[in-house]
């Protein structure tokens, strides 16, 4: 409405402020080999209340900020499964409960060391015990980590920081003296795993069947909003019993993690998470407070330094508690040293009940301070924690035990063909490529053909394969060939496209609907282009020219003529110089004719039917069972299925047409759509009859009953 009477968004112009404040420095970021998370932190203290000032409705980005959160975890719970959540559930409880114990046990007692009351030393170490499960997890799924033994032992520790965050809302107002007691915390715990139990059995129920009639409907859109609302209504519910959202919407990842469509789900809301998901960290830069920075710069920079080394080494003793090495230690350690976007949220709630961070006045600048700088120090910390592991390893290497390995990677193809679209020519060239055993993987959009796939024994992704995702997932840096067997010209464009840059080595072959197709197929990346309006006539050309009786030789060079250059002759016909030379008069006047059961001429030998002396036609040759027959005598008797070789002038053929032409039945004249009149009167215009078996005086035949052929002519 607002837009509808010429007014502006009031906070449009903050929003674009930010967004194009994110854009330019991470571009810069990228320019400079940075992550782009140090960009959107960036931009979000420069455009912040702390920096130049541009946006100041910190409440607005804060909650764009959690969607960003719900769809990141989100998609981390879709690149799961409830299978490798179960492998990791000694690692959850075990690892989390000791990570996060003893960090804030450890941070507590040195607080009270000097002087900081327990109430306010447990809220504190509460706080630093907890890791951004959106950076940490960003980093890694960038990295392409998520399934590696320290990504799955970051992501254990961050689900029961998740699950513990639970209670820490009930238990952060009952240290600040508000009403509650121990016993109501452990039983919203116990409430929140039943709530948590029922979520996941009715979404596995539920879910996979609607995201099936959803896809069904090929309809992008509706797909897309599908998954959204199953992702945000998953977080609502969870959300009304107290459990937190991005955990409820981990879950329902999780759900459609165990469904076929799990690579199309994350392709779809990838865009949409990225937004969300950099709106979050320029939020998380507007806390800092660049002037407090600015005026302590050692006491920031000491907290700071003092919750990596702490944080490093507690979370790493952890998983090497577990029998996890040293590389994954370090990895885990590191990756994890920071304080996480929750954290900022009980601290606002500890503030409302008089609890200030490590009972200092300036308490909330300085743990906010700190906060941002370890969130900024991540994306350098995680390659650290990667060289000193490798480091550590090489020193005192350690032997996993086999339950402790990494996630075993699934067999990838290698030097395989991508078929995409398994309509009926992928289907067709899939069939004719089987006897090769050539490796294969088919992507589609439509469920049915990928089921039909799979039962062939073919390996199939569902999904849009001109998303970068679902490329990645078939293995698109491996692949030998991709043949794109799809109909919408502008989705091939951008899979050819796509295609040739993640893969420059690859060879591209492409279907067209149309000839001005073939250029911009081209253009994108294609090594050859099939242009579908074309190549239909190009076979009927050949046949052509084989019924004329031009040699096979000549033909297929012609073909290939017109196929050059991308089928250049179609475009520039005077420039091309054919092949093919003029029909002669005698392959003008040859025609092959096909006996079918039922036509007079079946049964009856050529001297019988005498088509030398009665119609002036000569038998070069007859085609029976694959057998070539050249000059056959008089004696040869007409079977159905035969195929002779005639030469004749065309009023010749006319003449002797009744003989090869089948009766006309009533059923025949009725599937003809004739009437009784009709038929009549073309039973006496076609007659068919036999003529007379001729004498063996008749001129047409040799004494020796061989069928008189001209010059020794043999063609068939």
């Amino acid at each position: 409405m607002l837009l509808a009477v010429g007014l502006q968004l009031p906070f449009l112009g903050e929003l674009v402020a930010l967004l194009g404040a994110g854009t330019a420095i991470a571009y810069l970021c990228y320019r400079l080999r940075l992550e782009p998370v140090v960009g959107f932190l960036l931009a979000g203290v420069l455009v912040g209340p702390g920096g130049i000032g541009l946006v100041q409705n910190e409440t607005l980005i804060g909650r764009m900020a959690e969607i960003g959160v719900i769809l990141l975890l989100f998609s981390i719970g879709v690149e799961f499964s409830l299978e490798k959540l179960a492998r990791l559930s000694r690692l959850v409880v075990g690892g989390g409960l000791l990570q996060v114990s003893v960090t804030t046990a450890v941070v507590a007692l040195l607080l009270h060391t000097i002087g900081v009351a327990w109430p306010v030393a447990i809220f504190t170490g509460i706080l630093v015990a907890l890791s951004s499960t959106a950076l940490v997890m960003g980093l890694l799924a960038e990295r392409g980590e998520t399934g590696s033994a320290a990504g799955q032992a970051s992501l254990a520790i961050l689900i029961f920081q998740d699950l513990a965050a639970v209670g820490l809302v009930l238990l952060v107002p009952i240290m600040g003296g508000a009403e509650g007691s121990f016993t109501e915390v452990v039983l919203t715990l116990l409430k929140a795993l039943l709530i948590i139990g029922i979520v996941l059995v009715l979404a596995r129920l539920l879910i996979p069947r609607l995201l099936d009639y959803v896809a069904r409907t090929y309809r992008h859109e509706l797909f897309l909003l599908t998954v959204v609302t199953l992702c945000f209504g998953t977080a609502f519910v969870t959300g009304l019993f107290g459990i937190s959202l991005a955990l409820g919407a981990f879950l329902a990842g999780l759900v459609v993690s165990e469904s076929p469509y799990a690579e199309h789900t994350l392709s779809e809301i990838l865009p949409l998470r990225t937004v969300f998901n950099a709106l979050f960290f320029m939020s998380v830069g507007m806390l800092l407070d660049v002037r407090y920075v600015l005026a302590n710069p050692v006491l920031v920079l000491g907290i700071a330094l003092l919750v990596v080394v702490l944080k490093a080494l507690v979370t790493g003793g952890s998983v090497l508690a577990l029998g996890y090495g040293p590389r994954v230690a370090s990895i885990a350690g590191l990756g994890l040293a920071q304080i996480g976007e929750f954290s900022f949220v009980l601290e606002r709630m500890g503030r409302e009940v008089g609890l200030q961070p490590l009972g200092h006045p300036d308490g909330d600048a300085l743990f906010i301070a700190a906060a941002v700088l370890l969130m900024l120090a991540t994306p350098l910390l995680l390659p650290a924690g990667h060289w000193l592991g490798s480091w550590l390893e090489a020193r005192w290497p350690v032997r996993l035990p086999a339950n402790l390995t990494a996630e075993e990677p699934e067999p990838s193809l290698e030097n395989h063909l991508i078929l995409v679209g398994y309509g009926r020519d992928g289907q067709h060239l899939a069939w004719m490529l089987r006897p090769l055993q050539l490796p294969m993987l088919v992507i589609d959009l439509d469920p049915h053909r990928v089921l039909e796939a799979r039962e062939a024994g073919l390996p199939a992704l569902l999904g849009d394969a001109s998303r970068r995702l679902i490329l990645e997932a078939a293995g698109i840096r491996k692949a030998k060939a991709l043949v794109v067997l799809i109909d919408d010209r502008a989705a091939a464009e951008r899979l050819v496209r796509l295609a040739h840059y993640l893969n420059p080595t690859l060879r591209i072959i492409a279907r067209a609907g149309l000839l001005r197709d073939v250029d911009t197929l081209r253009e994108a990346g294609a090594d050859l282009v099939v242009p579908e309006e074309l190549e239909t006539p190009l076979r009927l050309f050949s046949h052509v020219l084989d019924a004329y009786g031009l040699p096979a030789r000549e033909v297929a060079a012609e073909i290939q003529v017109l196929r050059a250059d991308n089928y250049q002759a179609f475009r520039q016909p005077d420039q091309v110089q054919h092949v093919l030379s003029a029909l002669s008069q005698d392959q003008l006047h040859t025609r092959e004719v096909v006996v079918h059961p039922g036509a007079p001429a079946v049964g009856r030998t050529l001297a019988e039917l005498a088509l030398r002396p009665r119609y002036g036609i000569t038998v070069l040759a007859a085609y029976r069972d694959n057998r070539f027959i050249p000059s056959p005598g008089g004696d040869f008797q007409i079977r159905p299925g035969d195929r002779l070789v005639l030469v004749g002038p065309a009023q010749a053929f006319v003449a002797c047409s009744s003989l090869f032409r089948t009766p006309l039945t009533a059923r025949h004249a009725r599937q003809l759509g004739l009437s009784a009149q009709e038929t009549a009167e073309m039973e006496k215009i076609l007659p068919a009859t036999l003529p007379s078996r001729p004498s063996n005086a008749d001129p047409g035949f040799r004494s020796s009953g061989k069928a008189d052929a001209p010059g020794g002519d043999k063609r068939g």
